[in-house]
């Protein structure tokens, strides 16, 4: 007797991916990654943005602020909150290492962050620092001085022991974070998903961009502008590294910079008092 057909028989199983996993997994998989992260950064910056457009007054007469105390009076409180945001914040980037180790190329260096090449990511990396750090500085200055862009304090921590170690132990962590997963992983997944590589790079460039919506018109667009540069660059070395460096040497720069010149000079703005 011949065996019946079933009525409902299974689907076809998706399309693999070049790393064994399917591309419903892969889509699914990046979406949970920037929704622990960068993702939800983006639609809290958005939430941010849209307050700060309806408020009374201009986005320049209103402060974006960044590494702020966290305990004002208790420093030690404090150190122990800001070493607590800077350590959870990098949990992603754990997250994403383990992902990526399932290709069997050693988790990380499948996206160039290791420590293969420590000359050429430094040299690279403080080059590309000196470019980009310049034009952006003169690019927010303009933004504000035009109204498209709140006053951006990188720092108003209390003046004690740890202050700089944390500044700069913050600005790593930014870079970290975001070149391996905005960069590195998510250009990775995306070609694995069959995007074209100008599709891919302006994605991460205007997710870069998003999550700095909250610092107004300015941030967004300088981002953007710094995503597609980043993005263009990782597809020409095939490292994240380089990017790293480049991006907390600005920031490192930003941050201390600000703290050693806010208040005495005329041409850098604070916030409103």
């Amino acid at each position: 007797m011949r065996a019946q057909a079933p009525d409902n028989p299974p689907p076809a199983p998706a399309a693999f991916s070049p790393d064994g996993l399917s591309r419903r997994t892969l889509r699914s998989e990046v979406l949970l990654v920037l929704a622990l992260s960068l993702g939800a950064s983006g639609v809290s910056s958005l939430i941010s943005f849209v307050g700060a457009l309806t408020k009374p007054g201009g986005l320049g007469d209103q402060a974006a602020h960044l590494n702020s105390s966290q305990a004002p009076g208790r420093p030690w409180l404090d150190l122990a909150w800001q070493l607590f945001g800077i350590s959870t914040a990098l949990v992603p980037v754990a997250l994403v290492a383990h992902l990526l180790a399932r290709e069997g190329v050693g988790g990380l260096r499948a996206v160039g962050f290791d420590r293969r090449r420590p000359a050429f990511d430094l040299g690279w990396g403080a080059v590309v620092a000196a470019c980009i750090g310049g034009c952006g500085m003169g690019f927010y200055l303009l933004a504000h001085a035009s109204g498209f862009n709140l006053t951006v304090e990188p720092e108003s921590l209390p003046d004690v022991w740890w202050k700089y170690p944390v500044l700069i132990a913050s600005a790593v962590q930014n870079a970290v974070l975001e070149e391996v997963i905005v960069v590195g992983y998510l250009l990775r997944r995306l070609g694995q998903l069959g995007w074209p590589v100008a599709g891919a790079v302006v994605a991460s460039a205007v997710l870069r961009g998003s999550y700095h919506l909250y610092q107004g018109i300015g941030g967004f667009l300088g981002n953007v502008a710094m995503g597609l540069i980043f993005g263009l660059l990782y597809r020409r070395w095939k490292r994240a590294g380089p990017l790293v460096a480049a991006h907390a040497l600005i920031d490192i720069v930003a941050f201390i910079g600000y703290s050693l010149l806010a208040g005495k000079v005329d041409w850098l703005p604070t916030p409103p008092a």
